[in-house]
């Protein structure tokens, strides 16, 4: 069963259980939680990430932060196994990518990304606490940016999956995580028939 999230429009947030590991066989060592929260002007996604070294080195939007330490979003309308998808990305340092992705088998070998696409008026924002060993990753995505003018038009079902990437600077096995684990064998994040479920209420 796909886990899903329940949320009213401008009400409080929900948080995601624990994520595991892609593949499904257990936790990961170093853990994530999400916050989602459906306001009136957008969706906000708040990760708090568990890391002994959070890093990165990478500079510039739509740099390819999923080569060293990220979260990831992957979010389409409607409650359909979908073809075309948005993806958001964010590192530690702060560094954001966001693409249109087209995936018309469901499957990595055919998808294409549009790296020209830009989600206007998003905002984020990355944090490393060093200290609590951890970083949080914020990530606010207006409707306008995903295609809706106006609050009525936004549709009430999505699909949506969350991700995470730790991958150690000494070289140690990277751990891939997500909220609705995709169980692939490599990790593989596209697999949108693996996508969770969002209601907006």
């Amino acid at each position: 069963m796909l886990p899903a999230l329940a949320l009213t429009l401008g009400g409080p947030a929900a948080t995601t259980p624990a994520f595991v590991l892609a593949d499904g066989s257990g936790p990961p060592r170093q853990g994530t939680t999400a916050r989602v929260q459906a306001t009136i002007e957008a969706l906000v996604v708040i990760f708090t990430c568990a890391d002994t070294d959070a890093w990165g080195t990478l500079h510039g939007r739509d740099a390819p932060v999923y080569t060293e330490e990220c979260v990831e979003i992957f979010l389409a309308p409607g409650a359909g196994d979908p073809r075309d998808y948005f993806e958001f990305e964010l590192s530690p340092r702060g560094v954001f990518f966001d693409a249109k992705i087209h995936n018309p088998t469901g499957r990595r070998e055919s998808m294409s990304a549009d790296l020209k696409w830009k989600a206007q008026g998003a905002t984020w924002k990355a944090d490393v606490d060093k200290p609590r060993s951890r970083w949080t990753a914020e990530i606010r995505l207006p409707w306008t940016a995903l295609g809706y003018a106006e609050i009525s038009r936004v549709p009430r079902a999505w699909r949506l999956n969350l991700y995470r990437i730790d991958r150690p600077r000494d070289g140690a096995s990277p751990e891939y995580s997500c909220w609705s684990p995709t169980l692939a064998t490599p990790p593989n994040f596209h697999l949108p028939t693996r996508f969770g479920m969002l209601q907006l209420r």
